[in-house]
């Protein structure tokens, strides 16, 4: 399961998104998780659907991996769903009821719209970092936050954290598939019992886990620091960023599909 999440894992491959400048991807991505939570109808999210997917195969990245993605939130997902359909009031016809709890057509509709729209988020999230590298990404997010530098902001040192913590996200997914295989071994079983039971039978895993995120930290820190680096002031740059008619491109592309979807999502 922990393999299987691919929010800050990088996709290597050549392609016409991979090549676009990061700044034109984060700010693309941002356009599309603002139309989610701006339409509210299936074929809005249909259509959104269809964006993400002809993204993906312009990235050359695989469908099956994209949804891949999703198997580690799939229980949240449901929960998602199933708990905006019994907590809607009792507007619409009445499917189900059990005591106190009801579940309406139009609960379940809004379970669903809910559902969908976590769902696309976090592909479109799995995207994003799927088609840009760590350095990219750190990158394009210090140059679009640049002006913020003038009022004493530390842009640099923000989009580090931010793309370190990105990074280590499947670094750290690894370290706990690794201790649970572990402690399985050694007899401890995470399968019985029902979620909650579940649930509690990780708790021993998150310690040495915690203890493994703060050693791969100071590792990191002491490396950094090996290395001379100093933050970012007065530090130049391999490769500039440069936006280019591609880039104008897959704006115009972007836009189009946005007008689209908020279209057929209202």
């Amino acid at each position: 399961m922990f393999r299987d999440l691919l929010i800050g894992q990088y996709y290597a491959v050549s392609s016409p998104v991979h090549r676009l400048d990061p700044r034109s991807k984060i700010l693309i991505s941002l356009l599309l998780i603002t139309v989610l939570f701006v339409i509210t109808d299936f074929y809005g999210y249909a259509a959104a659907a269809a964006a993400v997917a002809g993204a993906a195969l312009l990235g050359r990245v695989p469908l099956r991996l994209l949804l891949r993605g999703l198997r580690p939130v799939l229980f949240l997902l449901v929960l998602t769903v199933v708990l905006h359909a019994l907590m809607s009031g009792r507007e619409g016809h009445v499917l189900a009821a059990l005591g106190p709890l009801v579940v309406t057509d139009e609960g379940l509709l809004l379970g669903l719209r809910m559902g969908l729209r976590l769902a696309l988020l976090i592909l479109v999230s799995s995207l994003l970092t799927l088609t840009t590298s760590p350095i990219e990404l750190t990158d394009g997010l210090e140059r679009l936050l640049g002006p913020a530098n003038r009022i004493g902001v530390p842009v640099h040192d923000l989009a580090m954290m931010m793309t370190i913590a990105l990074r280590f996200i499947p670094t750290l997914m690894e370290e706990a598939d690794r201790i649970i295989k572990a402690q399985t071994a050694r007899g401890a079983d995470f399968q019985q019992g029902g979620p909650l039971q579940r649930v509690r039978s990780l708790v021993p895993v998150l310690v040495p886990l915690f203890v493994s995120a703060f050693r791969r930290a100071d590792d990191l820190a002491l490396a950094m620091e090996a290395r001379g680096y100093r933050g970012g002031e007065g530090r130049t740059r391999f490769k500039q960023l440069r936006l280019g008619p591609r880039d104008a491109a897959a704006a115009v592309a972007a836009l189009s599909a946005a007008a689209v979807i908020i279209w057929l999502g209202r």
